[in-house]
């Protein structure tokens, strides 16, 4: 498989890429899912290669995903929360990166802080990649997008996410504004993502030729969407604020009432994992409309096309 790099050094932020960037992420990922589904698992695109992943939080999805993706590309992952490196006692950012980009070929950083991932990108020689921060979580965005393509096609489609303007909302929000999706954000006035992320939002938006905007009627947001969106009121960094949360996102369940108002051939989509009966209900996270799983899936093929094009 010839490819070709991205013309980022990191994946940091959705913003690191062009919409060309976006596709051939996507267009690679197809192809090795492609493969992947005809037996082909191992492709040693990184034989030789490793990468370190760090977690200040927990994680499944991302963590599993990519230990299997390096794996899969012939190459070898090494694990880390925080507290097992030097990091965890206090051992500066610049230090780290510095130490570590002689030792591996990338690092993907799962942090509290984007501003961390940031500074370890600013002194690393080797890609650095987002696995979530407060701020976004790229990989998952990419996702989505590809899952979307996957599940109705190349678009342009309308993509409704209902609840917290968090990581996921504003990377989610501006892969769609890169592709030239409608971006309809329904939310509790004060829970919008962060002026930061919508400013670059409207902008690409007002680029492709799409709309992005903020609404605070669940039902106005699912009228005309294609792709009904949610995820937890709760995220990892917030249980200071889990009751006042729960009360105030109460009325942007996703369920069989307000899906009533989607139309017929709307999917659902979440990041996982999900808090059954708050965020979402059972009986549409059960449904025909569901893809989670598939969704959950595909960040392995997302995940390797995301490692092969910065570290190939």
């Amino acid at each position: 498989m010839r490819l070709k790099r991205l013309s980022t050094n990191h994946l940091l932020s959705i913003a690191d890429l062009d919409r060309e960037g976006v596709e051939t992420v996507l267009r690679v990922a197809e192809r090795f899912k492609e493969r992947y589904l005809a037996g082909e698992r191992v492709i040693p695109i990184l034989e030789g290669k490793t990468l370190g992943l760090i977690f200040e939080k927990p994680s499944t999805r991302t963590r599993i995903s990519f230990e299997v993706a390096m794996h899969q590309l012939g190459g070898q992952a090494f694990t880390y929360t925080k507290q097992e490196l030097q990091l965890g006692r206090g051992e500066a950012i610049k230090d780290t990166a510095a130490v570590l980009s002689r030792y591996l070929d990338g690092v993907m950083i799962r942090a509290r802080r984007h501003e961390d991932i940031e500074e370890f990108a600013r002194y690393s020689e080797v890609p650095v990649i987002n696995g979530l921060s407060d701020l976004e979580h790229p990989c998952q965005a990419l996702t989505d997008a590809f899952t979307i393509r996957e599940k109705l096609g190349r678009g342009p489609h309308t993509v409704a996410f209902v609840g917290d303007g968090n990581n996921v909302c504003s990377s989610l929000a501006l892969v769609c504004a890169t592709l030239g999706w409608d971006f309809v954000h329904a939310v509790p006035e004060g829970y919008e993502c962060p002026d930061r992320v919508w400013r670059e939002v409207e902008r690409r938006a007002e680029e492709s030729g799409s709309e992005a905007r903020v609404v605070r009627d669940p039902k106005e947001a699912v009228r005309e969407a294609d792709v009904v969106y949610t995820d937890v009121w709760v995220s990892m960094g917030d249980e200071a604020e889990r009751e006042e949360r729960l009360r105030v996102f109460r009325p942007y369940q996703v369920n069989e009432e307000l899906m009533s108002h989607a139309p017929e051939h709307a999917i659902v989509m979440h990041c996982m994992p999900i808090q059954r009966g708050y965020e979402l209900t059972d009986d549409v996270a059960d449904s025909e409309r569901s893809v989670i799983y598939d969704q959950a899936e595909n960040r392995l093929h997302v995940q390797k096309a995301i490692l092969a094009l910065l570290m190939g």
